[in-house]
C-alpha cells in the first residue's frame, strides 16, 4: 500500500500521531506527529516491527493482534508506553483494522496526553502565580513602612550607645531589615519588561557555564556540554535569559552538594536540541529550541515536583524559594515552557522556546 503527496502532507498536519501497520505489525507509514511522539523517524521506521519501539508492551502487542484477527476497533486510555533511551509517551491510542484490495492492515492513532497535561499545569501555575503576584504587591507596601522604621530606629539606638556588644545586636536588626527589604523587592520584580535581539542561546550557556564554574560551590562537580551546533538565532533578552539558566544551574550545584548522602562524581550537563512540532501553550510551532539542564543529584523529592516552580516553595531550609518561580517568568515572557523531571541520580529540567521561523 502506498501513500500519494497529497495524504501525506494531510497527514502530517494533523496533530494526532498516525502509524500505518501491515498484518504483522510491520511500520508502513508514520505522520510528522508520530515522528515526533516516537522519536523516530519515517524512513528508519519503515517495515519495523512495533514491538522493536514499544519495550515491554506485551500486553498492548497482544490487544493490537486481537484487533486485527476479529477485525474490531480497539481503543487504550491514558496508557503509558515506553520507548528506547529511558523515554516514555502517556498517551490514548486506538487501533483500527481495514482491507484494502484484500491486504489487511491496521490504522494506530496516537493521541499525546502530555500536552493537556501541561496546559492544565502551566494555567494552575499561572493562576498561583498571579494570586501570589496581587498578595505580595498588596503587603509590599505594609512590610517596607515597618521595615524602615525599624532599621531607622534601630541606626538611632546605634549611634546612641557605646557597648560593642549592643552595636552587634543593632547591627542584626539593620542587616535582617535590609535583607527582608531585598526579599521584598525581588518577589514584586519578578517581572520586567524585556529587551529581545537575537540572541544566540550557546553564548548564554557559555556565560552560564563559565560563571557557575567560578563559584566555590562548583569545586568538586564536573560542568558538561552537548551543543547542537546548527541551531541558529533566537529572539530572546540575553541578561535575563542568563538569569534564568544561572538559576538552574545553580539549584543543580545545590541539590548535589546537600544531598543527604554525599554524590561522588558531580555532575551537570547543558544540553541544545532543536525539536519538531512543538506546542507551548496554545501555541504550535514547527521548530523549537530545547535547552536540558541535568544532574546527578538526589533529585527533586516527588511531593514536591507539582510545586516546585511556586513563589517561596524551597526544598532547601535556607532556600528563599524565589530562584525557579523568577525563572519560570523569564521563559514564559520568552514564549517558552519550563518542565522538570526527576528521580534519584537523575534530574532534568528543559526549557523550550520557539525559534524564530515563518510557521
Amino acid at each position: 500500500m502506498t501513500l500519494d503527496n497529497v495524504h501525506k502532507r494531510l497527514l502530517d498536519n494533523l496533530k494526532t500521531g498516525v502509524v500505518l501497520l501491515d498484518s504483522e505489525l510491520r511500520l508502513k507509514y508514520i505522520n510528522m506527529e508520530a515522528e515526533h511522539l516516537l522519536a523516530v523517524s519515517d524512513t528508519k521506521a519503515n517495515n519495523q516491527f512495533i514491538g522493536d519501539l514499544f519495550l515491554d508492551a506485551e500486553e498492548d502487542i497482544q490487544d493490537m493482534r486481537i484487533a486485527l484477527e476479529k477485525n474490531i476497533s480497539i481503543t487504550k486510555r491514558m496508557t503509558e508506553l515506553h520507548l528506547k533511551h529511558e523515554r516514555s509517551i502517556l498517551v490514548d491510542y486506538t487501533i483500527n483494522p481495514f482491507e484494502d484490495e484484500g491486504e489487511l492492515s491496521a490504522l494506530l492513532e496516537l493521541s499525546s496526553l502530555e500536552h493537556s497535561q501541561r496546559i492544565n499545569q502551566e494555567e494552575l501555575l499561572s493562576s498561583a502565580r498571579a494570586t501570589t503576584r496581587e498578595l505580595v504587591r498588596g503587603l509590599a507596601h505594609e512590610i517596607k513602612n515597618p521595615l524602615g522604621g525599624i532599621r531607622g530606629a534601630a541606626q538611632l539606638l546605634a549611634s546612641e550607645i557605646e557597648s560593642p556588644m549592643l552595636h552587634d545586636y543593632t547591627n542584626v536588626i539593620i542587616e535582617e531589615a535590609d535583607r527582608l527589604h531585598k526579599l521584598v523587592d525581588r518577589l514584586i520584580s519578578a517581572r520586567h519588561q524585556l529587551e529581545f535581539s537575537e540572541t544566540n542561546i550557546h553564548e548564554v550557556l557559555e556565560r552560564v557555564r563559565n560563571l557557575a564554574e567560578a563559584d566555590p560551590a562548583s569545586a568538586k562537580i564536573t560542568i558538561q556540554t552537548d551543543y547542537d551546533p546548527s541551531i541558529p538565532m533566537i529572539p530572546a533578552d540575553g541578561e535575563h535569559l542568563i538569569q534564568a539558566m544561572l538559576n538552574l544551574v545553580r539549584n543543580a550545584m545545590q541539590s548535589i552538594n546537600n544531598a543527604r548522602e554525599p554524590v561522588e562524581n558531580g555532575e551537570i550537563l547543558l544540553r541544545t536540541r532543536v525539536i519538531r512540532n512543538a506546542t507551548i501553550g496554545e501555541q504550535f510551532h514547527r521548530l523549537a529550541v530545547k535547552v536540558d539542564i541535568a544532574d546527578n543529584g538526589p533529585g527533586v523529592p516527588p511531593h514536591m515536583l507539582s510545586t516546585i516552580f511556586y513563589p517561596m516553595i524551597s526544598g532547601r531550609a535556607d532556600g528563599t524559594g524565589l530562584g525557579l518561580p523568577i525563572t519560570h517568568s523569564i521563559i514564559s515572557q520568552h514564549k517558552g515552557l519550563i518542565e522538570c523531571k526527576s528521580k534519584a541520580g537523575k534530574t532534568i529540567f528543559s526549557v523550550v522556546m520557539p525559534l524564530a521561523v515563518a510557521e
